[in-house]
Parts: C-alpha cells; structure tokens; sequence
C-alpha cells in the first residue's frame, strides 16, 4: 500500500555557551596533565638535556721511536742517561751511554690498528756499577676518528726504584686515556698535537723529568701509563746489561664527549614522548 507525506514542519535548535566554562577548564587541565606534566618531568629530573654522552673506540695509537731514560747507578747520586734527542745527550757528559734497543708494535686483533707495543733496551753497565733506579718515557702518537678527528702526541712514563740492585725490569701495563673535559662531537682537534719532549732546546731544563710531567699535567687530555705490573730482578752478572721490558698495552676506550645540536634534540623528544 502506498504511503503519502501530507505535512512537514523543520525544527532548528541553538546551543549557546560561553568559553568560561567548566567543561573549558577540564579541557586545559586535561591538555596541561597530558602534555606539561610530562615535559616538567623529563626536565625536573636533570635528564632532559643531555649535555654529555660516551662512545667506545679503538684509538689509532704507534710509537714514535722516542725514548728518555735516567738510571741511577749508586745510591749517593751516580747515574747514566740516554735518550733519543741529540740535545739532551750532548749534555750529559761522561753520564751518557748508548743501549740496545728494540721495539716492535703488534695489531693482534687484525683490525689495522695496533694493540701493543713491545719495547726492550739493553743497558751496558761497567763491573762496579750498579741499578738501583729506572726512569723512562716513551711517546706515542694518539688519535680518534669516530666522532671527532683528535690527534694528539702523548707519552708514557715508567718509575721504579729498590734498595737492592737489579738486573732487569719488567713492565705491563695500558696507556689510557684521561680526560678532563670532554671532546667536540665533530670537527679536526690538534691542539695537544706537539711534542711531549721539547727536542729543539739545548738546555737542561727542557729536559728535566719533573718539568715534562708537569707540562704534560696541565693537558686537559693526556695518556697515562696505568694498570701497571712490575717485576724487579736483583743480581745482575758481572758485565752482564741491565735490560727493560715494557708492554704497553693499548685499550679499547669509554670516549665523553659533548653532543650537537640534533642529538641533544633527539634525546630530549624521546623523553618528552
């Protein structure tokens, strides 16, 4: 059967409200819990933005074939010197005295960096002399790549002494890096790329170990020769050279560093969100 419309009336209703409201409010407290509090959160707890952050590296370290070495020979003060630097063995006088030396760097890993260095000097010692104390440096040369290019010259230093005479020491230990300060998340850093050992100068004091170290201190990076195992040998032969064996290892290393722009970004949204 057929349906037929016989009447329409259109209705129109208006809602009328001000923007004060309660249901305002709950807006902007639901919109604050959900988006402040959050973010006043990952601020209050000091991790927000992240200022300084750490990155393994394996640094790309080699000798440089330079030596400085003061032993004492008696315990009133005698003492004989060498070293690799002209300058310094041109002052030494009647103390100087020339060793066997070899040294040879091994990259155990194959990785194409080297991984330690083995080092043996040979000192030749007259009948009546006697070690009673070694001292010694060696520099290498250090660089980082992953982040920032650091290069840097830097150096390990060896003392020992005993109140009985030696034949042999023997050293193992890790050149480590210490830092004072973080490095730069990129661009080329070369400001500690100088000589550890001022070779140019003729005079004693350039080549006082007390004064090397000290300099060498005010470095806000530097290596120092550390985790170190020594073994004192007494009783040496007549005629027989006294003899230093080092391996210095070089560690894989925690590297700080300062983030950019992006990182300290990408840190603080993933907090956030």
């Amino acid at each position: 059967m057929a349906i037929y419309e016989v009447f329409t009336h259109p209705s129109l209703i208006r809602y009328r409200t001000s923007i004060f409201t309660k249901a305002t409010l709950f807006l902007l407290i639901v919109l604050a819990l959900t988006y402040i509090s959050p973010l006043l959160v990952a601020y209050r707890s000091h991790g927000f933005w992240l200022k300084v952050n750490t990155y393994e590296e394996q640094p790309n370290v080699r000798f440089q074939y330079q030596v400085l070495m003061i032993t004492a020979t008696s315990t009133s003060g005698d003492f004989v010197a060498w070293s690799t630097y002209e300058n310094f063995n041109n002052l030494q006088g009647d103390h100087l005295r020339f060793p066997l030396v070899t040294a040879m760097e091994e990259d155990k890993n194959q990785d194409g960096k080297m991984d330690l260095l083995n080092f043996r000097l040979e000192l030749p010692l007259q009948p009546s002399e006697h070690v009673y104390s070694v001292q010694f440096l060696l520099t290498f040369s250090y660089q980082l790549f992953r982040m920032s290019t650091f290069i840097m010259q830097s150096m390990a230093y060896v003392h020992f002494s005993s109140p009985i005479s030696g034949s042999q020491l023997t050293v193992i230990g890790d050149l480590k890096l210490h830092q004072q300060e973080p490095l730069k998340h990129r661009g080329l850093d070369t400001r500690y790329n100088t000589s550890v050992v001022n070779d140019d100068s003729p005079f004693a004091s350039s080549y006082d170990l007390a004064d090397i170290t000290a300099s060498y201190q005010e470095r806000n990076v530097t290596t120092v020769f550390a985790n170190q195992y020594t073994v004192w040998t007494p009783i040496r032969a007549a005629n027989a050279p006294f003899i230093i064996k080092a391996v210095i290892k070089y560690p894989l290393e925690i590297i700080t560093y300062r983030p950019g722009f992006w990182e300290m970004i990408k840190t603080a949204w993933i907090q956030y969100v």
